[in-house]
């Protein structure tokens, strides 16, 4: 599920779920600065049927929230959203980086931050997920058809991509039969390296791979060490 930009206009909502109220005010005020429609979460209790009656293009997230944590409810949000994450927390351990984005952020602030940071890369992340062209066509390798949608259709089956699979895959079948490194990957990921370790590619590859071994794409991403991976056709 993503939610429509209004014809002729880059109305994008951001719902933000922070249980301090003066940064979500501070950060709902920067945003309406620059033409964002902030809305804030009231209720901590029920912030999957607030951002359901919101429909936000992105929500800013904290990790330490009352009742539940920021990832109970990034994992509740993944379930029935592709809607790009940021979470935002004063946690700096590389740990909560990595299960960040496995819960399926898209990139992670640590407090404290300046407001044009929060700014300019939640404008980079719009830009990348709602600009992107419809009109590219599909591109395949190994029988699996990777679709604009965020799908992967093989053997009659639709496999449903998250963002960040979605571009790892393409950056692969674009470069089919090339060994792809891993920096390449992780440019076309974050487009920086801001929100980068290690372990974090990994995660994400490591996850991709179960889904499309389920799938019966068996070794399709193939690891060449030291060197990064590739799609064999």
């Amino acid at each position: 599920m993503r939610p429509e930009i209004e014809k002729g206009k880059n109305v994008y909502r951001i719902f933000i779920v922070e249980d301090d109220q003066t940064i979500a005010a501070l950060m709902a005020e920067a945003l309406g600065r620059w033409g964002f429609d902030a809305v804030c979460a009231q209720d901590f209790s029920e912030v999957l049927a607030e951002f359901r009656a919101c429909a936000p293009h992105l929500v800013v997230l904290d990790i330490s929230l009352p009742f539940y944590n920021g990832y109970y409810w990034c994992e509740k949000i993944r379930r029935e959203s592709k809607v790009p994450v940021v979470f935002v927390s004063s946690h700096t351990d590389n740990m909560d980086q990595v299960m960040a984005m496995n819960m399926g952020a898209d990139d992670f602030i640590v407090k404290p931050f300046s407001t044009e940071v929060l700014i300019a890369k939640i404008s980079a992340l719009l830009r990348r997920v709602y600009s992107y062209t419809q009109q590219q066509p599909a591109l395949e390798a190994c029988g699996a058809l990777l679709e604009n949608d965020g799908t992967l259709r093989f053997a009659e089956k639709t496999i449903e991509l998250s963002k960040n699979e979605h571009r790892i895959l393409k950056t692969l079948f674009e470069r089919k039969n090339s060994v792809v490194s891993r920096q390449t990957i992780m440019q076309a990921l974050w487009n920086s390296d801001s929100f980068i370790d290690d372990n974090t590619l990994t995660v994400n590859i490591n996850r991709l791979r179960r889904k499309l071994e389920q799938a019966g794409l068996t070794d399709l991403i193939q690891t060449k060490k030291g060197e990064g991976y590739m799609v064999h056709d």
